[in-house]
Formats: C-alpha cells, sequence, structure tokens
C-alpha cells in the first residue's frame, strides 16, 4: 500500500474544500439542512457543554446556531480549509461574538486534532467525517479530546448516497467516480472498537432534483465534494464515456427532474464517566 496516497488525498480535499469556500453557502443546501436536524436532536439532550467543538464546521453556518444553543459555552469552529474558516469567521461581528460567548478558529484535520486530550464535553461534526481516511483513528481522536462523560453528535453518509449518479457512470467506465461511503453497522462498530459507549445510530434517505445531471456535478464540485477511491479516474473523462453516464441516467428522470438520494447516517454516543480520566490539561490551540 503506497502510504502517500492518504496525504495526497488530504492535500486534494483541503484544496477543494478551500477553493469552495466563497462559494459554499448557497450551493450547500444539503448540508444546511442534515445540520439543522443534526442541531433538533439536542433538544432530547440533557447536556450544557462548558467547551464544545465543531469538527468539520466549513463555513460556521450550523456552528454559530450551535453557539446560540449553548451561548454559555466556549466554542472551537474546526476545519481542515483555512478558507472556510475565514468565511465562517467574517460571519460575526463584534456585538454578536459578544453574545455568543468564546469563539476559537482553528485549522486543523479530524485525525490528529491539535487540541489537548479531555479538554471538550461535546464534539459536534456534521456531513464531515465521511471525507477522513481513516475513520477508527477519527473516532479515537473525538474520545481523547472528550471528558469523562463527554458526547459525540455527528452525521456522515452512506453508501446509498448518489446511487443513480454511481450507478450511471457504471455504464461508462469500471473505475469509481463517485466516493465511496461506510455503511451505518460498520460506523457503529468503529465507535465500540474506540471505546464508545452506547453508540445509537440511524438512517435517513433525502432527496434532491436537478434538472440535468451537468447541475448536480457542477454542485458537487462547488461544495469542493471530491472521489477519493483509489481507482478512481485521474485523467480527463474522454467525451464519450460522459455522455453515456449522462444518456444513463436520464433513465432515472421522473416529473421532469432527476433525482439525486442521499442516506444521511445519524450517531450518537459518550465516554462512560470513568473513562478517559486524566488532569485536564489547558487547550492548546492556533488561533486564525
Amino acid at each position: 500500500m503506497n502510504k502517500a496516497l492518504p496525504k495526497l488525498i488530504k492535500q486534494v480535499f483541503r484544496r477543494s474544500f478551500d477553493q469552495s469556500a466563497p462559494r459554499y453557502d448557497a450551493t450547500a443546501l444539503l448540508q444546511h439542512e442534515v445540520g439543522q436536524r443534526l442541531l433538533e436532536r439536542l433538544q432530547y439532550m440533557r447536556i450544557q457543554p462548558q467547551t464544545f467543538v465543531d469538527v468539520g464546521s466549513g463555513t460556521s453556518e450550523t456552528t454559530l446556531k450551535l453557539c446560540r444553543h449553548f451561548k454559555k459555552s466556549r466554542s472551537i469552529h474546526l476545519d481542515i480549509a483555512h478558507s472556510m474558516l475565514l468565511v465562517g469567521r467574517a460571519k460575526t461581528g463584534w456585538l454578536q461574538k459578544h453574545r455568543l460567548g468564546h469563539q476559537f478558529y482553528i485549522c486543523g484535520d479530524a485525525e490528529s486534532l491539535p487540541l489537548a486530550s479531555n479538554s471538550v464535553d461535546l464534539v459536534f461534526s456534521n456531513l464531515a467525517i465521511q471525507w477522513c481516511g481513516d475513520l477508527d483513528k477519527t473516532f479515537a481522536e473525538f474520545k481523547r479530546i472528550l471528558r469523562p462523560g463527554g458526547t459525540l453528535l455527528f452525521s456522515t453518509l452512506g453508501p446509498d448516497t448518489l446511487k443513480e449518479l454511481r450507478d450511471s457512470w457504471r455504464q461508462a467506465d469500471v473505475r469509481t467516480h463517485v466516493h465511496p461511503f461506510i455503511d451505518m453497522h460498520d460506523i457503529g462498530d468503529a465507535l465500540l472498537r474506540c471505546g464508545f459507549a452506547d453508540p445509537v445510530m440511524d438512517m435517513e434517505c433525502l432527496t434532491m432534483t436537478y434538472h440535468d445531471a451537468l447541475t448536480l456535478m457542477r454542485d458537487l464540485k462547488t461544495i469542493g465534494a471530491r472521489n477519493a477511491a483509489p481507482d478512481r479516474n485521474t485523467a480527463l473523462q474522454g467525451k464519450r464515456g460522459f455522455q453515456t453516464m449522462l444518456q444513463h441516467y436520464e433513465k432515472y428522470r421522473c416529473n421532469g427532474v432527476l433525482p439525486a438520494s442521499y442516506e444521511v447516517i445519524y450517531g450518537n454516543a459518550w465516554v462512560a464517566p470513568g473513562d478517559n480520566a486524566r488532569n485536564n490539561p489547558a487547550i492548546k490551540v492556533d488561533l486564525i
């Protein structure tokens, strides 16, 4: 296995999300909707974190709502793309920042979080971990930074995501053109392997509609979504194969529009009260 490959892919993702930051909010309708649904789950949790981190905060659209929900909490906006953080920080004026409490913006990798162990009470992550190359390593990092009794709440995408686009490309090329997503049960198993207590997983299917497949693909590019499959096509796709994909996608057209399915997975888990029982060191962060 080429050990340099995951690092190279991560650089591609970082660059892609950096480039998409200025236009992200106008296109990321699904991300904002799922973020709102994830926030609504907090209504059923009796938690009041002293410090929380949003891993994969993007332009902070959902993070700022989280700040309003926990007005007395210290918040950490963390994303791998520096430009995303700059867009997010620009959304808050001085008065709003004062009302929302202490906020920190950190450029960092979910698989190697630049936060001290036992330093946060809530890890929140909306549609971000599907871009992580090593899920076990990511969850191990989440658990490391959580204090005993801390909560993990996240959303991600399952294997039926973009199934129409995946099937249409399959008619044109044997290589993988749609990023592979992990099954809900495998995600739950990863939580258990990393020592999280009482993981709860559930799933729902959401469908977005488009007038044509080109618009879908343009939107995916605009929000920075990339295919990191090892057998992905790294060269320019030939016109013939591309047209074959478009023609096959037309078979899914219904009521004048093309569907794009998303399997949205939600998960939450806890760190047992007696777990991670160590001194609580100060958070060490690099602010932008």
